[in-house]
């Protein structure tokens, strides 16, 4: 692909060096592995998990005059995803292979796309932020293409003192390797790259994203230049398998690059490895360019060719997309963007807020799955899909709230019970005796008791009156939290003669 700079250097993402500031170029192919239930050309079950070699049909295993058949459903997904990244849909596009030799390659070849992908170019808005002002920038992110291509199996050099083992599962599944431009400037924004195509991905359900297993993996380039010059010799780094070693190899390889220049050597055009153990990247091999691999048609596949009716049909059928439902968080329920953004991040989170915010406040609702719910479950290693509290119960618990019923720090102990033992909130409060003190008579004999215990401080409220708050807390403490905050206030200010 020919490199363009799209960028203005920023000199809040130059890294400084002895010599002056760099610049650090970072493009991306993002290995995805496509949600079907068989593999990419044979009928083999893609189900991860299984025991080594049982997910092997004789087309993976390239037994002879053993021929691929396209998997439909694959080039569906493909075409989606496209469509999610606003890319170009090629109504035809070519297979070919693309030759090398690997112990876990049974064919000696990769079936993959080189000068005709199924799609095109596209764009990813990322956000890069907040700032200390809470502000956050977009930027656009260039796809070059998309095309659809075979994983290889799995080779395990520890089974045995003397010998690897080769798990072929892998084999023939189908990927689509997603490429973007070189257009990212640090490694924040390669991570919030990576996390916003998961996020599309799963949103589209055309990936399940799962780093940790291998069904998602990232290829990093990186090189470094003086800001604004010519882009440098890059270095790619192998199948990253997290978001966070994303970040940390980048930050890594420039530093070693920059060194390595600043030193009066050259960068050495390479692939790679990524050590999360040693947070350092170690060379692989020196890096092939695409003669090496001689690409030619696969001549066992005709041309992938469909019509516009194909791609209307999908286009009409894709979900709102985590732009779109941002969009309309901020428009129709006044969340502001940092909240919606995280609300957006999955679609499950997304969709147990929705279900919440029904006929309920959408800030109130967003401030306790954010702050209550989602600390929850960090804290407790467990994701949207584990939640002990439904939607229905935390909805119940905002009720409570609402009609009074509850204040704000008894919500805060309701939430814990519910949390661990679960129950129907309402019932709950009421089984507990946990309803808020509405009774103005019962507050007003505990505002007049804390009162009377504290004179001293009585004269030091009525002289500055913003300490009328240790007086409200004072009430608070001895009705247990149960008094209704807004009456407690009142009823000080106007015991201690404090005009609003």
């Amino acid at each position: 692909m020919t490199l363009v700079d799209t960028r203005t250097p920023d000199p809040k993402r130059l890294i400084p060096g002895a010599t002056g500031d760099w610049e650090i170029i970072i493009g991306l192919e993002v290995h995805a592995q496509v949600t079907s239930n068989s593999k990419l050309f044979s009928g083999a079950s893609t189900r991860f998990g299984k025991d080594a070699n049982s997910n092997v049909s004789l087309v993976d295993a390239a037994m002879p005059g053993m021929l691929p058949v396209i998997n439909e459903e694959c080039v569906r997904q493909a075409v989606r995803t496209g469509l999610g990244l606003k890319a170009q849909i090629n109504n035809r596009s070519v297979f070919d292979r693309k030759n090398y030799f690997y112990p876990d390659l049974p064919q000696g070849y990769q079936i993959s796309q080189f000068k005709d992908p199924i799609v095109g170019e596209g764009e990813i808005i990322i956000s890069v932020g907040p700032d200390r002002q809470g502000q956050f920038e977009d930027i656009e992110i260039g796809i070059e293409r998309l095309h659809l291509e075979q994983d290889a199996g799995k080779s395990m050099h520890d089974q045995h003192p003397a010998m690897s083992y080769v798990d072929l599962n892998r084999s023939g599944v189908a990927l689509m390797e997603i490429v973007s431009k070189p257009d990212m400037r640090s490694a924040d924004e390669a991570k919030a790259y990576v996390t916003k195509l998961r996020s599309i991905l799963r949103y589209l359900g055309t990936c399940d994203g799962n780093m940790d297993e291998g069904s998602m993996r990232a290829d990093v380039n990186v090189s470094v230049r003086k800001p604004g010059g010519e882009f440098g010799t890059r270095c790619e780094i192998k199948n990253v398998n997290s978001i966070r070693f994303v970040g940390q190899a980048i930050d890594y390889e420039a530093r070693r690059q920059i060194g390595i220049i600043e030193d009066g050597g050259t960068i050495d055009q390479e692939t790679r490895l990524f050590d999360p153990g040693k947070g350092e990247t170690r060379s692989m091999r020196s890096k092939e360019d695409a003669h090496d691999y001689r690409y030619f048609p696969d001549p066992d596949l005709l041309p992938l060719e469909f019509d516009d009716a194909f791609v209307e049909a999908l286009k009409a059928d894709l979900p709102e997309l985590p732009d779109d439902k941002k969009a309309r968080f901020v428009a129709d329920m006044g969340l502001s963007i940092y909240d919606a953004s995280i609300l957006v991040s999955e679609k499950a989170v997304a969709d147990y807020f929705e279900e919440v915010a029904s006929g309920r406040d959408g800030k109130m609702t967003a401030n306790w799955i954010i702050n209550d719910l989602l600390g929850a479950l960090n804290k407790s290693g467990k994701g949207i899909e584990e939640t002990p509290v439904s939607p229905a119960q935390l909805g119940g618990v905002i009720d409570l709230i609402k009609d009074g019923t509850i204040s704000g720090k008894i919500a805060k102990d309701l939430f814990e019970i519910i949390w661990e033992e679960g129950g129907d909130p309402a019932e709950v409060v009421e089984a507990r005796g946990m309803k808020q003190v509405t009774d103005t008579g019962a507050i007003e004999k505990a505002v007049d008791e804390v009162i009377a215990a504290n004179p001293d401080q009585v004269a030091k409220a009525q002289a500055k009156p913003a300490l009328a708050g240790w007086f409200v807390g004072q009430v608070m403490k001895a009705t247990g939290g149960k008094a209704n905050p807004k009456a407690v206030q009142d009823l000080v200010k106007a015991k201690l003669g404090i005009e609003e």
